[in-house]
């Protein structure tokens, strides 16, 4: 096969495109984004409640599992889900163990442990996040669930 100047530029053109297409992602900084992001969600939810906490930091298509529930699925859903609850009487508050990162750099999940502190008691559980990254470059979670089991203090 004889490779003629102009197909030299076709394929260097295709490399060139395909390099583009699939860009180096620093997967350790999106990860320290994304968990920065977590706490930035907690610190959230201690200070405004865990009802416009879980609404602001929603992607328009999350889902939330919680015990004996149906799923909560679209931030509207999580609004409206949430809206009657008075969340005033207690603090839902969280710091993540783990993070991992997709190497697309725009997918990932985190978890850790959960603590909800009323007037009386303080109880822990687990959670599980999955956040993606949306069109403005900000991690929003996609799926959140929490499992209690780790008893009270």
């Amino acid at each position: 096969m004889k490779l003629t100047i102009g197909k030299a530029i076709y394929l260097l053109l295709i490399g060139v495109t395909i390099t583009a297409c699939n860009p180096k992602v620093d997967v350790e900084a999106c990860k320290q984004a994304m968990l920065k992001t977590d706490r930035e969600f907690s610190d959230y939810s201690v200070k405004h409640g865990m009802k416009k906490a879980f609404f602001v930091f929603a992607h328009d298509s999350a889902v939330i599992l919680r015990e004996n529930s149906y799923p909560i699925m679209g931030r509207e859903a999580i609004k409206k889900r949430f809206s009657n609850t008075n969340d005033s009487l207690f603090s839902l508050s969280w710091k993540p163990s783990f993070a991992d990162v997709a190497q697309s750099g725009d997918l990932g999940y985190t978890y850790g442990i959960y603590q909800f502190t009323t007037p009386d008691t303080i109880t822990k559980g687990t959670y599980v996040s999955i956040w993606k990254k949306g069109a403005d470059e900000k991690w929003k979670y996609v799926f959140d669930s929490g499992n209690q089991g780790l008893g009270k203090d």
